[in-house]
């Protein structure tokens, strides 16, 4: 089957299979070879066949965002995906611990760690757990924020209560974690000093509660644009406050860099910084050409429900002629940079282009789109196409509530 069957229709979501098969490989031997575990997020694409290659690559488990998702996750293990789940985020909800204690206990999933951030979200789990048969296979992460960012307690001082609180309440106190995206947009020296300073403060905090921690204290981080800041800083030799070794284990949680992208995280790329094989944006939109109405003005059928415009427009990267069945032609041999994304309406791209190049597009070609931020692509559809050229390997359903 190819991606210009006659049972599909533009606009398509399609990823690269060598692509996306490359960066998993290179950030798994990179995590391995660190000695480190990881928990890719799976927010990004809520795909079972994706998370299947990762976890086929070596993963602790898998990183969820909702208790939807985590609900989601759980269930992949009914089709043959179990997989430890880490929820990056308070459950606050009586329904989502209930369910979440039956699930522990029923076997269908192994383990599954939380985070908490106040004395309300222990409570909840004390009282939820104290009926469980196995109260073990939850623990609980404290989460460390920063101030004016979301969620986390705000100083190691609150840390080292709450981590008491939640040993108090006979739960089982993992370790630290939290996100360093917002202390940082960029990747200028500054703002990677800035991650390094946060990684510092979940040191230090990691370093006061690990007495209280059921075995090596664990430090969490995630995000794909700092990496290189966090795995240098977290696999630092780890002590006390009067200065003894302090056995620790890190667990990364790096989503996006499963398709990478053709903007931001191309931009971030801390792969790069780390000495590893650059990663390939693995993801392309295709969108038939609906008019090209003026000189140098091309207008696509894709717009904001079809490619993320969180961070960047889309970028244009190649155009293909249809015969007369609807077959791809080979793309067109335009230069480098053809052409550029400057608006979308909700399913209309206008893509500005040198008149020469419009002279050459003619409406029912297809475009293909690259993307800037995989998360918010993969959720705008229910079925990605995994590819080899435009011939589909898989069909990846994608479990967006």
């Amino acid at each position: 089957m190819r991606i210009d069957d006659p049972s599909l229709s533009w606009p398509l979501l399609t990823v690269d299979r060598a692509a996306i098969e490359h960066n998993i490989a290179t950030v798994a031997q990179l995590y391995t070879g660190a000695g480190i575990g990881f928990a890719p997020h799976v927010k990004t694409h809520m795909s079972p066949g994706i998370y299947r290659r990762q976890a086929a690559a070596g993963t602790w488990g898998a990183t969820v965002a909702t208790p939807g998702q985590l609900r989601e996750v759980v269930w992949w293990g009914k089709v043959g995906i179990r997989a430890r789940v880490l929820l990056a985020n308070e459950l606050t909800d009586p329904r989502d611990a209930a369910w979440l204690r039956d699930a522990l206990d029923s076997g269908d999933v192994e383990e599954v760690w939380v985070y908490a951030d106040s004395a309300e979200g222990v409570a909840l789990l004390e009282r939820t757990f104290a009926t469980a048969v196995y109260p073990e296979r939850l623990g609980v992460l404290v989460e460390v924020g920063v101030l004016g960012g979301r969620t986390g307690v705000r100083s190691i001082a609150q840390v080292t209560a709450l981590a008491r609180r939640v040993t108090q309440a006979g739960l089982r106190l993992v370790g630290v974690a939290g996100y360093e995206g917002p202390v940082a947009s960029g990747t200028s020296a500054a703002e990677l000093e800035a991650v390094a300073g946060w990684c510092a403060d979940l040191r230090a905090a990691a370093a006061r509660i690990a007495g209280m921690a059921d075995g090596d204290v664990v430090l969490s981080a995630g995000g794909s644009a700092h990496a290189d800041v966090v795995l240098r800083e977290l696999t630092r030799p780890l002590a006390d406050p009067a200065g003894a070794p302090v056995p620790a284990r890190v667990i990364l949680r790096s989503g996006a860099y499963v398709a990478h992208d053709h903007g931001h995280y191309r931009r971030a790329d801390p792969w790069t910084r780390l000495g590893v094989a650059p990663l390939r944006p693995a993801l392309t939109v295709w969108a038939q050409v609906l008019s090209v109405p003026e000189p140098g003005w091309i207008i696509c059928g894709a717009g904001r429900r079809d490619a993320s415009s969180d961070i960047d427009l889309p970028v244009p990267l190649t155009v293909r002629a249809v015969d007369d069945a609807g077959r791809l032609g080979a793309p067109r041999d335009l230069p480098e940079g053809w052409g550029r994304v400057t608006a979308l309406n909700d399913q209309h791209a206008y893509v500005q282009a040198d008149p020469a190049v419009t002279a050459a597009v003619r409406p029912g070609d297809v475009a293909g789109l690259g993307i800037s931020h995989p998360c918010t692509t993969f959720q705008l559809y229910r079925t990605a196409y995994l590819t080899d050229g435009d011939e589909i390997i898989e069909q990846l359903p994608l479990a967006f509530h």
